[in-house]
């Protein structure tokens, strides 16, 4: 599993970093090597000492200003591309470093032309993880790779012909999304110096006029997707299981570009379904769960009510997801293993303290969110009726990671014209 959501992943940056590079479409390339320093917040009690976080990110990008498509024009000329770096987290025994690779897109805010916002999602290499003997102050990663997320404010600062210098601030996260645990993060807040390098055509001024206004346009599309993850219950049941999903959409696109839909969402978790059909600990008869026994298959399901919004640019697609748990029963057994002390044990022993229902509890079982990337077969800018995708996902309960998964979808696109 791990492997094919490697190949996944580096397929769908792959198609990123290819979008509309083309001479045709006037795409200028720009490289912005970019240096910051910054702070990286506490993962768990007794996290090792450490020095400020330093990072260095070569940005491979594109900017569209120029690009005559419409996808371009309407988002004011963005640049998008791919990001390659290096993080050194303050502590080379301890924290190591990490290897990056993110696809990001950039645009101007506060109607701007010298305030930019960048936000990127991609994965990350770790050369230091948690280790229950050599490394066991360390939990914030407990894998290889994981999910890394970026969201980034730039000031130009100084603008010259060859050169625009650049400053600023933003948050970085990385987690591999409930896949092994303990699985705390890495959460970082950082400064950044950046030069934003011109190619030669990018200072050549362009003799052509750009389109004028395009068609405001509004069509309904209907969705369906079938996914499957993996993710783990607790320590003490640290084996990756399947969860599998089902869900569908119904929606409007605007302008061909962006998505907003609502629907609903099944899924079958191995794990919950496992623990109350061997009858483990908590769902004994004379435990607090005992209940859930009269149907395991029924209780370790999950289902909910969600929207979604998304945006397209030709064959990818970024998307987040917001849901409301309506069943999810199991998750009860969840918490009280996970939020009490830690490592919890399969047998518990008298007196041990499990986790508490109070309002996080609440909020973390009603809320679920999902947020990804999708690779669509045909280029969504030429409108098709019928259209198929490959997802990649990290799912979340409350913002607290549940699970990582890929899925396979079909997309059917109402009153569009064959372009």
């Amino acid at each position: 599993m791990k492997q094919l959501l490697t190949a996944l992943f580096l397929f769908l940056c792959a198609h990123v970093a290819s979008q509309e590079v083309d001479v045709e479409n006037k795409s200028n390339f720009v490289l912005t090597p970019e240096f910051l320093l910054g702070y990286t917040a506490e993962s768990n009690e007794n996290f090792p000492d450490r020095s400020l976080q330093s990072q260095f990110i070569l940005n491979f990008g594109w900017d569209h200003s120029v690009n005559p498509k419409e996808w371009a024009q309407r988002l004011k000329g963005p640049k998008t591309g791919i990001s390659i770096g290096y993080t050194e987290f303050g502590n080379k025994d301890s924290l190591g470093g990490a290897i990056t690779v993110m696809p990001f897109i950039e645009f101007g805010v506060f109607k701007s032309k010298r305030f930019k916002t960048q936000v990127g999602m991609g994965g990350s290499y770790f050369t230091k993880i948690y280790d229950e003997i050599e490394n066991p102050l360390n939990q914030a990663m407990s894998t290889d790779l994981s999910w890394s997320f970026r969201a980034y404010l730039h000031y130009e600062l100084l603008r010259t012909r060859y050169i625009d210098w650049r400053i600023g601030l933003g948050y970085s996260h990385h987690s591999n999304g409930h896949t092994r645990l303990p699985n705390q993060g890495y959460n970082s807040f950082l400064a950044s110096v950046s030069a934003d390098i011109k190619s030669r055509k990018s200072m050549e001024k362009d003799p052509n006029p750009l389109p004028g206004n395009f068609t405001r346009r509004i069509n309904d599309y209907i969705s369906l997707y079938g996914g499957y993850g993996i993710n783990v219950l607790s320590l003490a049941y640290n084996d990756k299981r399947g969860v599998y999903t089902l869900s569908g959409e119904y929606g409007k696109v605007l302008n061909g570009m962006f998505k907003v839909g609502v629907g609903f969402y099944y899924r079958f978790y191995q794990h919950y379904y496992d623990y109350i059909n061997d009858e483990e600990f908590l769902v004994r008869e004379g435990e607090e769960f005992e209940d859930l026994t009269e149907n395991p298959w029924w209780n370790g399901s999950n289902l909910g009510l969600h929207v979604n919004g998304e945006f397209m640019l030709n064959h990818v697609g970024f998307n987040v997801q917001l849901g409301v748990n309506l069943h999810k029963p199991a998750y009860d057994i969840d918490w009280r293993i996970n939020q009490g002390w830690d490592n919890t044990p399969r047998e518990i022993p008298p007196n041990f303290m499990l986790g508490e229902f109070d309002s996080k509890f609440r909020v973390k079982k009603i809320l679920s969110s999902r947020m990804g990337l999708k690779y669509y077969v045909f280029d969504t800018s030429k409108e098709p009726i019928n259209n198929l995708f490959l997802g990649i996902h990290i799912n979340a309960n409350g913002g607290q990671a549940d699970f990582t998964d890929i899925s396979i979808g079909y997309v059917y696109n109402f009153n569009y014209r064959e372009r």
